[in-house]
C-alpha cells in the first residue's frame, strides 16, 4: 500500500506523520490509563464495580451507551459495508443498532432499574432457574468475547493502515490498555473513559467529514457517480433467501441486542428509572446520527476511491488522504476511541457475568471480596481469548454479527417473554433454548445459505408459545423478584417517563 509521505518540521526537527501519530496516540492511552486509576478509588465493592454503585447520571448514562454501541463494527465495518452495498449493507448496524437501544429504552429499561440487579442472569435465574441463567451466561460470556474479538482486529487494522505497525501488534497493544484500566476501574472507568472517548469520536468524524466534502467539491460532485440502489433500503429481489437475510440484519442487533449486558449494566448503574429510560433514547439518537457519518464517508470513497482491496480499511485511508498529520493523529484518536469503548465494556460485561453468575456454580456464597476479584482476574482472561479470536479471523463486520447468533437463537425470546408475560415458566424457556438453537445449529450444518439464526428465533417462539401454557400446573412461573428477593409487580414498565422533567 503506497502511503502519503508526509513530514512536517517542528523546532527543527522533521516530523513523520507516523511520529505525530505514535505521539497522538501515546498520549491519548496514558489520559485512558489516569482515568482508569483515578477511577479505581471508587471500585471498593462489586456493586461500585459492576455498576458504579447505582448513581451514574444522564450525561454519563447517555454517553457511555453511544461510547460503547459506537465500536469498530459501526466504524471500519459499516464504512466498509457501505462502500460495497450502499445503505443495504449496513442495515444491521447503525439502523438496527439504533433500534436496539430505543427498544431497550422503551420496553426494558424501567423494570430492569427497579430490578436493581447486577447482571441480566440474575433474572433468568429468578424467573426461569439456574440451568436456563448457566446457558444465557456462557452464550452472553461467548457472545462478548466474539465481540471484543472483531473490535481487537479493527483496532489492528487502524494501527496497520496509518502506521505500518502490523495487525497482530496493534491488537495486542490496544487489547493490554483496555485490560489495564477497565481492571483498575471497572465501571466508573468504563463510563468516564467512554465520555472522552465520545467527545473525541464526533469531533475526529465531524472533522473528517467535513474535509473530504471540501476536497470533493462538494455531495454534488459525488452523487451523480452513485449506483441508483446506493440509497435503497429494502431488497429489490423477492426472493425468501433474500427476505429473510434482510430480516435477520434488522433483528441480529435490533432484537438480539436487548438482552445485552454491556447495555443493561448501563440500566442497573443508571440513578433512577428516569435517567435509565431516556439515557437510551438520547443514545438512540446519537449512535444513529454519528452512525451515518462513516456510512456517507464510506460512500463517498466508492467513488473517490474505488477498487479498494479491503473495504473496511477505508476510513483510514480517507484519513491519510485527506488530513494534516496532526488532524490524522486526532481522527486516529477517534478511531481508537470508539474500538476501546466498545471493547472494554464488552470485557466487563464477560467478566461480570461470570464473577456473579459462573462462580457461584463452583463456589457457594462467594464473599463480596471474592466476586471482586474474580470479575478483576476474568477481564484479562476473557480478553487474551479476544485476542486469540482476533488473530484468527481478521474480518470485522462479520466477526461482530456472527457473536451474536448464539444470544438471538437461545436468549432472546425467554427474555423478553420473561419480562412481558406472567405465565413464562422454566419449562417453556428451556424447551425455547434448546429448539432455538437445535435450528440454528441443523441450519448452519445443511442450509447455510439460509438465516439459521433468524430460523431458530422463529422455531424458539413457536416453541415457548406452545410448551408454556401446557405446562403450567406441572411448572408453575416463577414472579420476578429484585435483588432482595422481593416480588416486582408486571406494571408501569414501557418507558413514557417526562424526558425533562422529574419523575415522582
Amino acid at each position: 500500500m503506497q502511503r502519503k509521505p508526509v513530514s512536517r518540521r517542528a523546532g527543527g526537527l522533521q516530523l513523520s506523520t507516523e511520529t505525530i501519530i505514535f505521539t497522538g496516540v501515546g498520549i491519548y492511552m496514558a489520559i485512558m490509563l489516569c482515568i482508569g486509576i483515578l477511577a479505581s478509588k471508587k471500585a471498593d465493592s462489586t456493586t461500585n464495580f459492576i455498576v458504579a454503585g447505582r448513581r451514574m447520571p444522564i450525561w454519563i448514562g447517555s454517553a457511555t451507551i453511544i461510547a460503547t454501541w459506537f465500536g469498530g463494527g459501526t466504524m471500519m465495518g459499516g464504512a466498509g459495508a457501505s462502500y460495497e452495498r450502499g445503505l443495504l449493507g449496513v442495515i444491521a448496524d447503525p439502523f438496527g443498532g439504533a433500534l436496539c437501544l430505543f427498544i431497550v429504552g422503551f420496553f426494558f429499561a424501567r423494570i430492569f432499574r427497579r430490578l436493581r440487579l447486577l447482571t441480566f442472569i440474575d433474572f433468568f435465574q429468578n424467573r426461569y432457574g439456574k440451568t436456563a441463567a448457566t446457558i444465557a451466561a456462557i452464550g452472553s460470556i461467548s457472545s462478548n468475547i466474539g465481540w471484543t474479538g472483531g473490535l481487537l482486529v479493527a483496532f489492528g487494522f487502524v494501527f496497520e493502515t496509518l502506521t505500518g505497525v502490523p495487525v497482530e501488534m496493534g491488537i495486542m497493544g490496544g487489547a493490554v490498555v483496555v485490560f489495564v484500566y477497565t481492571v483498575a476501574g471497572g465501571m466508573w472507568a468504563v463510563a468516564l473513559t467512554d465520555f472522552v472517548q465520545m467527545v473525541v469520536i464526533a469531533v475526529g468524524l465531524i472533522m473528517l467529514l467535513v474535509v473530504v466534502l471540501i476536497d470533493v467539491g462538494g455531495w454534488g460532485n459525488i452523487a451523480p457517480h452513485l449506483p441508483e440502489d446506493t440509497f435503497r433500503m429494502i431488497p429489490a429481489e423477492n426472493s425468501a433467501s433474500v427476505w429473510l437475510k434482510y430480516v435477520r440484519a434488522w433483528l441480529i442487533f435490533g432484537l438480539a441486542d436487548v438482552t445485552a449486558q454491556t447495555l443493561l449494566q448501563r440500566v442497573f448503574a443508571a440513578k433512577n428509572e428516569q435517567v435509565a429510560q431516556n439515557s437510551f433514547y438520547l443514545a438512540g439518537f446519537g449512535h444513529l446520527s454519528l452512525g451515518l457519518i462513516p456510512v456517507t464517508l464510506g460512500i463517498i470513497a466508492s467513488v473517490t476511491m474505488p477498487g479498494l482491496t479491503d473495504p473496511e480499511t477505508v476510513i483510514p485511508e480517507l484519513a491519510i488522504a485527506h488530513l494534516h498529520p496532526v488532524a490524522i493523529a486526532i481522527f486516529v484518536g477517534a478511531l481508537l476511541a470508539a474500538i476501546m469503548s466498545s471493547a472494554d465494556s464488552a470485557l466487563l460485561a464477560a467478566a461480570s457475568v461470570f464473577s456473579i453468575n459462573i462462580l457461584p456454580l463452583f463456589k457457594r456464597q462467594a464473599s463480596d471480596r471474592l466476586q471482586l476479584l474474580a470479575t478483576r482476574v476474568s477481564i484479562p482472561v476473557f480478553g487474551s481469548i479476544a485476542v486469540y479470536v482476533a488473530l484468527e479471523v481478521q474480518v470485522v463486520y462479520d466477526l461482530i454479527l456472527d457473536a451474536n447468533s448464539v444470544i438471538l437463537v437461545c436468549v432472546t425470546v425467554p427474555f423478553i417473554v420473561g419480562v412481558w408475560w406472567k405465565r413464562a415458566n422454566r419449562t417453556g424457556a428451556l424447551a425455547s433454548m434448546a429448539m432455538g438453537f437445535l435450528t440454528w445449529f441443523v441450519a448452519i450444518l445443511y442450509a447455510p445459505e439460509f438465516p439459521g439464526d433468524l430460523l431458530g428465533l422463529l422455531v424458539g417462539l413457536l416453541t415457548i408459545l406452545v410448551v408454556t401454557p401446557l405446562t403450567q400446573k406441572m411448572d408453575p412461573p416463577e414472579p420476578l423478584r429484585d435483588s432482595d428477593g422481593q416480588e416486582v409487580e408486571f406494571k408501569n414498565r414501557l418507558g413514557t417517563l417526562p424526558l425533562f422533567s422529574r419523575s415522582r
